[in-house]
């Protein structure tokens, strides 16, 4: 193995920023969800459907 494989990264920063801000995104918007409807299944797939539109609005606002 290559020395030069072992110091790249698994992933961009500009991947690891996307990653962060819709998993941010997707957790505010599960816990609003639950806090006012008082169901975890349902904030479980609203974070899950924020998590897919964050990712792409963050994505395409960053890139």
């Amino acid at each position: 193995m290559c020395d030069n494989d072992r110091e790249k990264p698994h992933f961009s920063v500009r991947t690891a920023l996307v990653l962060l801000l819709s998993l941010l995104t997707a957790l505010a918007a599960g816990w609003l969800f639950h806090a006012g409807m008082h169901s975890l299944p349902m904030a479980f797939l609203t974070g899950g459907g924020a998590f897919a539109g964050a990712w792409f609005f963050w994505d395409r606002l960053i890139g």
